[in-house]
C-alpha cells in the first residue's frame, strides 16, 4: 500500500498551471474536481473511465490532500438546523 507521503507527491501546485490550483502531477486535473465528483457519488471506476490519464493512486492522493487541508483550515458549516 502507498503511504500518505508518497501519495502527496502525486499532487502539484504550480502558479503557472491551472491558476495555481492543486492538480494531479502531470495533468491539469484539479484535486477539487476529483473530490467534488466523489462527494456527488461518482464512483472511482467512473472517474477513471472519464479521465483515462488518472490512476487509482491519483484518486487516493486527492483524498489524502483533501484530508491534509482539513487539518490546516477551518471551514464554517452551519450547525443546529435541519432546514436547508
Amino acid at each position: 500500500m502507498t503511504n500518505r507521503d508518497e501519495l502527496l507527491k502525486r499532487i502539484s501546485v504550480n502558479p503557472n498551471v491551472c491558476f495555481g490550483k492543486p492538480c494531479i502531477r502531470g495533468t491539469r486535473i484539479w484535486v477539487s474536481l476529483i473530490v467534488d465528483n466523489l462527494a456527488e457519488g461518482i464512483s472511482e471506476a467512473d472517474l477513471l473511465a472519464a479521465y483515462p490519464q488518472l490512476q487509482p493512486e491519483d484518486i487516493r492522493a486527492a483524498l489524502a490532500y483533501a484530508a491534509e487541508m482539513t487539518r490546516e483550515r477551518i471551514i464554517p458549516i452551519v450547525v443546529g438546523t435541519d432546514k436547508p
